[in-house]
């Protein structure tokens, strides 16, 4: 490798092409660091002090050996979009000269030299006539532009965005048209030329992009699959796959979703869940141990792409699974996407039927929605729905999910339909996340005749305004505050209407009876086509009373939208797992210890607090150890004469202990489970100690894990 300080223009003179491989993404810079380059141009350009500004680096190997005759494409390995939109930029000045003439500016940045110095090689033809050459859509749009033709269906939209501002900001800077051109002449890069025989593309390519901050995951995992093949196998797999998943996601939603789709792919396959900054890493793991060549690894990747697309960039054509995909994304539930991805692979595969899709699709909304109104923490969803797939029974797939699902434990369960009417008729659902949602489909749920929500407006039956009326005071009683306060976003209290301006804070009476449109139409409450309002109309009074008879109906009917898991008692018993093979049981007497002296009562001090951390947490007495599990033991106790001893299951790197108390035992021998040990001799020491064990038990939960 041998890496040069060179002036960008001299760059570009010095081959007659640059090559941007397949597999490179060709997108020029971002507006924002388009108007950076601009300004860094401008202020090099207006001071004669400064000589040169840096941009970047620009990394190539020859694409073949050159010879006397024929000077051979640079093959460009890393830089291609500061190369593009360093194109575009002279491209764009090359057509304002070409426009307005060339008045007092130097010479040399005529539009004829622009165009046939760095541009365009005006002896060639085909495609040697041109400098840059990019691929697929970025290629089209880029020559189009050149040659001044008609841009392609789906051109580029960053290189004509791109384009389209350096022919603004020149036409704005036009009197300054000589800084331009000095701040042109000032760019320099780093030249670096890779030795075909030496150097390793791939490897450079990495270290270089070890920050992050030019490549996207998904970028790497594309160049990590297609560098090192032969240049035809590259350019059949990018036709046959690459290029027609970058297509199926569209330019903007490629950028955005790829990147997440490669986390849920991996994580359906592995059952392992990347972290956001390691899926490359994760990728390259999972690539080395894929039962399958390299075509067999993009194929995979390309189907999985085709579900992800269905589900989150509504491709799906059925219509009641595009319906039902559309309120997973609404409801903002991409923690299921890994899970979902198994699922419609056993649909596509024919292991499940429609309807039985339909039903797991709704059955995942249910959990997440439900989930969300009984206000328990989300944080071990993604475990929850990495591992699902691989508890499911395939000969009996729709009621092996609705098996796990009731199965989950506590922290992770699927609230039932007494919980979740009971929360759901008290919790603040004009503040929830998704107040559309939930509004939309209950109102739309059993109906044929589909309601368009966004036509209306949320109507407060008791209004929200804390300056209340004194009809409205006297309709509630005396307690008026303390009604409004409590149940004016509730669920009982909430409506759609098309007539929100003329309800305004109204009496009840006058919006259920009173409200006529333009037309001399009766619209009020009682007169309402929308099913959310029915009952009201018979209701005559609105108080405290009314609004949790109307909360009662509606979480009825919401416990059938967002329908429960049911399965017969003795089919679920059949999924229960098996027992463990009896053996000798252990208590506390059997922990000398523990049975009386200080150390029992540090212990029960301990147990209390441990246990108090969240009801799914099981204590159990084993022969030298208690061990406190959720899903698995997440920390143990060693009883000692004068001390606890504790094992906490989790790395010594994945703890914050600020005073410095753990110690690694990974590599030494040890009772309980885990690498980190932490001592506890006094009941002053328990609130930071317990700080570690609650690090240990949300670890295991998946909170904040891989976020």
């Amino acid at each position: 490798m041998k890496a040069t300080e060179a002036n960008l223009l001299k760059f570009l003179r010095k081959s007659p092409q640059f090559i941007i491989p397949i597999y490179q993404r060709n997108y020029a810079w971002t507006a924002a660091q388009c108007r950076q380059l601009w300004g860094d141009l401008m202020r090099a350009g207006r001071d004669p002090e400064v000589s040169a500004h840096f941009i970047g680096s620009i990394v190539y190997v020859e694409r073949g050996l050159s010879s006397v005759t024929s000077q051979e494409a640079l093959l460009v390995i890393d830089g291609q979009q500061r190369l593009t939109t360093s194109t575009l930029l002279i491209a764009a000045l090359a057509k304002h000269f070409e426009t307005h003439g060339l008045g007092e500016v130097l010479e040399a940045f005529s539009n004829k030299k622009l165009r046939n110095y760095y541009l365009l090689n005006p002896d060639e033809e085909g495609e040697r006539h041109f400098k840059l050459i990019l691929s697929e859509t970025d290629k089209e749009t880029l020559l189009a532009l050149l040659q001044g033709a008609p841009l392609p269906a789906e051109a580029s939209s960053r290189i004509t965005e791109n384009y389209a501002l350096f022919q603004e900001l020149i036409t704005a800077n036009q009197s300054e048209l000589e800084a331009i051109c000095q701040g042109l002449a000032k760019l320099v890069i780093v030249d670096v030329a890779l030795d075909r025989a030496q150097d390793n593309p791939q490897m450079i390519f990495e270290s270089m992009n070890s920050t992050g901050l030019e490549l996207s995951q998904a970028d790497l995992i594309r160049n990590y699959i297609l560098m090192g093949l032969e240049p035809k196998l590259q350019t059949d797999l990018y036709k046959a796959y690459w290029r027609p998943m970058e297509k199926a996601f569209g330019q903007a939603a490629y950028v955005v979703h790829f990147d997440g789709f490669m986390r849920h792919y991996l994580t359906a396959k592995t059952g392992d869940i990347p972290n956001v900054r390691d899926v490359y890493h994760a990728f390259k793991a999972f690539a080395r141990s894929f039962k399958g060549d390299i075509c067999d690894l993009v194929a995979d990747i390309y189907v999985y792409a085709s579900y992800y697309c269905a589900m989150a960039l509504d491709t799906e054509t059925d219509t009641g699974l595009r319906q039902a995909f559309h309120d997973l994304r609404e409801l903002k539930v991409d923690v299921a996407y890994p899970f979902l991805l198994d699922v419609y692979h056993d649909y596509k595969q024919g292991r499940l039927n429609t309807e039985e899709a339909l039903r797991i699709v709704h059955l995942v909304e249910s959990y997440v929605f439900r989930r969300a109104i009984c206000a328990i923490p989300t944080n071990s969803m993604n475990k929850t729905f990495a591992g699902l797939s691989r508890m499911l029974k395939k000969d009996r797939y729709l009621e092996s999910v609705q098996a796990a699902f009731l199965m989950l434990p506590s922290y992770r369960r699927f609230p039932g339909d007494d919980e979740f009417q009971r929360d759901v008729k008290v919790r603040d659902l004009y503040n929830f996340r998704s107040r559309s949602y939930w509004l939309r489909r209950l109102e739309n749920y059993g109906r044929k005749e589909r309601v368009v929500v966004e036509d209306y407006t949320i109507e407060h039956i008791l209004p929200q305004n804390a300056d209340l009326s004194k009809e409205w005071q006297t309709e509630l009683g005396h307690d008026w505050q303390r009604v409004q306060q409590q149940w004016v976003h509730s669920l009982g209290n909430l409506t759609l209407t098309g007539y929100n301006s003329e309800y305004s804070d109204r009496s009840f009476a006058y919006k259920r009876d009173q409200v006529i449109d333009k037309n001399g139409n009766p619209v009020g409450f009682a007169y309402s086509p929308l099913k959310l309002n029915i009952g009201l109309g018979k209701v005559h009074a609105w108080d405290e009373a009314a609004i949790m008879a109307r909360a009662d109906r509606l979480s009825r009917d919401a416990a059938h939208v967002w329908i429960s898991p049911q399965l017969a008692e003795d089919v679920l018993t059949a999924y229960q797992p098996t027992s463990a093979k009896p053996g000798q049981s252990y208590s506390m007497a059997d922990h000398p210890f523990l049975s009386s002296g200080p150390i029992h009562e540090l212990f029960e001090a301990l147990r209390k607090s441990i246990l108090t951390l969240d009801p799914c947490i099981n204590e159990e007495f084993l022969k030298l150890y208690v061990a406190y599990k959720a899903e698995t033991n997440f920390v143990d106790v060693v009883p000692q004469a004068k001390r606890l001893l504790l094992v906490l299951n989790l790395g010594i790197t994945e703890i914050e202990d600020p005073k410095g108390l753990c110690r690694d035992i990974s590599n030494i021998g040890r009772w309980g489970n885990g690498d980190v040990e932490v001592g506890l001799s006094h009941t002053d020491e328990l609130p930071y100690v317990l700080g570690l064990v609650r690090q240990s038990f949300e670890q295991q939960m998946g909170g904040a894990q891989n976020e």
